[in-house]
């Protein structure tokens, strides 16, 4: 696909807002393993291709393992997730799916809570809410896909 536009030239404060968005996301405490699994579930869900290249590249780099990262689609049937990742994730779909389905489930809201404290459940609800707003602009301008090297690879 042909890319529409490059929102990061066309809109350098926009780009910056939402860096700014992400630094506070990677500052509130929550594991970078949660963090990836969360932005590559929403990315699966968004359909972003760019997004999800990234973040499983980043997870790999980061020691995340091959199992994890393929079953994620399904991580309710998979055993490798801990309850407080299923937590988070089950968390995720819902805000990332909130207008489909008329809010949040006060079940997965009660499950979040047993493993978030306010403060780490508003943080991972802004993490999602960043994550939904990168998928957005990736998938609007179709940002092309697979030259994304994370940082954290020892490889490249």
């Amino acid at each position: 696909m042909q890319q529409r536009l490059d929102y990061q030239q066309a809109s350098p404060e926009a780009f910056k807002a939402m860096l700014q968005l992400e630094r506070q996301v990677h500052q509130s405490g929550l594991e970078a393993s949660l963090l990836e699994l969360v932005k590559s579930r929403a990315s699966q869900l968004n359909g972003c291709a760019w997004c999800l290249d990234m973040h499983s590249k980043d997870a790999r780099a980061q020691g995340e393992t091959e199992q994890r990262v393929y079953l994620l689609p399904v991580w309710r049937d998979a055993p490798c997730y801990t309850e407080r990742e299923r937590a988070a994730l089950a968390w995720t779909e819902a805000v990332t799916a909130m207008a489909g389905a008329q809010g949040v489930d006060d079940g997965i809201y009660d499950a979040a809570r047993r493993h978030f404290d306010e403060k780490s459940l508003v943080d991972l609800t802004l993490a999602v809410i960043a994550i939904n707003g990168w998928n957005r602009l990736n998938v609007a301008f179709r940002t092309p896909v697979g030259d994304y090297v994370s940082p954290h690879s020892t490889t490249g």
